[in-house]
């Protein structure tokens, strides 16, 4: 299991347990000096940056420590459809918001944010719009603020997996969580910065896929919704072949396959890809 787990979730998924969506905790957190600190934040990710073009003693130093307190302050986990669902079953709220992503990079923005919280849907809303700069919104705006119930939210989040877009599950200040994104590799800062910069603010799921050659056909329409290049075609067997090295373990890949031939497995029963988060 990923390092969450085992700080943050006593050995089982860590965000499945109920005692991460809990204002008890935030309070905590607050009481402790722990807050989100975007400013912090965005000097944590610029010095990481600037790190990965030292030498190599130098990045062996100094990242591990940048690494931690940027994950510490805003991070988030890849996630399937099937723990999206498990998820939404402990919470009560869920908040349909603009993702701050593509507005920092003004990408015309279809909500693909939700913010979930185990308060009740109306007192969930209000906190929301009380908190400026709450990760969310720029400000106590409530332009793009949308309540959904949860069923509409999982079908929407099943309608974005045909496009390609990846669920990841967020914390504002670990191990508090904050909500579910949907991101593709071109507007999300996250998954951009993990797969082509090394900057990885974004934990692989807790789970592999993997490819049933007798099932496959060869259409390929798997590789094209991949966000992480993860997946290969052998043109001598006509099948697609996935790299167990750069799997991030979302299970989008799925949606797409019209023979069903692509699985999940957990992590860990996969020796290859046990230890890479």
């Amino acid at each position: 299991m990923c390092e969450n787990c085992h700080k943050h979730g006593e050995g089982k998924i860590w965000y499945l347990q109920a005692k991460n969506y809990s204002l008890d905790l935030r309070s905590d957190l607050k009481r402790r000096g722990i807050i989100f600190d975007n400013k912090l934040y965005r000097e944590s990710l610029k010095k990481w940056e600037e790190i990965k073009k030292k030498p190599f003693l130098i990045r062996a130093i100094m990242e591990p420590r940048i690494r931690r307190q940027t994950r510490q302050q805003h991070s988030g986990q890849v996630l399937p459809i099937e723990d999206v669902e498990k998820v939404f079953n402990i919470v009560n709220s869920v908040v349909r918001v603009d993702c701050w992503c593509r507005k920092a990079r003004n990408v015309k923005d279809l909500r693909y944010c939700y913010g979930i919280s185990i308060l009740p849907p109306d007192e969930h809303v209000q906190r929301v719009v009380r908190r400026p700069g709450s990760g969310f919104l720029s400000g106590a705006e409530t332009t793009g603020l949308e309540r959904l119930s949860k069923e509409e939210a999982l079908n929407n989040m099943r309608e974005y997996e045909k496009e390609g877009l990846v669920h990841s599950v967020w914390v504002a200040p670990e191990p508090f969580i904050i909500g579910i994104c949907n991101c593709d590799r071109s507007d999300c800062g996250a998954l951009s910065s993990t797969v082509m910069r090394g900057i990885d603010t974004l934990t692989r799921a807790e789970y592999v896929a993997d490819v049933d050659p007798d099932l496959c056909n060869g259409c390929r329409n798997c590789m094209r919704v991949c966000q992480f290049g993860a997946i290969g075609y052998s043109a001598a067997n006509k099948k697609v072949f996935i790299d167990l090295t750069r799997c991030f373990g979302c299970g989008i890949c799925r949606s797409v396959c019209t023979k069903n031939a692509i699985h999940l497995h957990d992590r860990t029963s996969v020796p290859i890809a046990a230890n890479l988060w």
